[in-house]
């Protein structure tokens, strides 16, 4: 069996919050709300953001789209 990994980089909600310059709580707001998507870690370790689920915020807030 071919069992290559696939590396993700995730995202917790406080990477986030600096990233954006807001409070870890506007963060869990926006996943509670579905603006943002997150990934729930088993072992209650909390929530993890892909960049996947990141991309596709900044998308939906973009002013404009870009030419390309």
């Amino acid at each position: 069996k071919d069992r290559r990994k696939i590396v993700v980089k995730l995202y917790t909600c406080d990477e986030v919050a600096e990233r954006y310059g807001v409070r870890t709580d506007t963060v869990w707001g926006w996943i509670r709300n579905k603006k943002l998507g997150a990934i729930k870690i088993s072992g209650g370790k909390g929530l993890r953001i892909s960049e996947d689920d990141i991309t596709a915020f900044e998308n939906a807030r973009r002013t404009f789209q870009p030419e390309r």
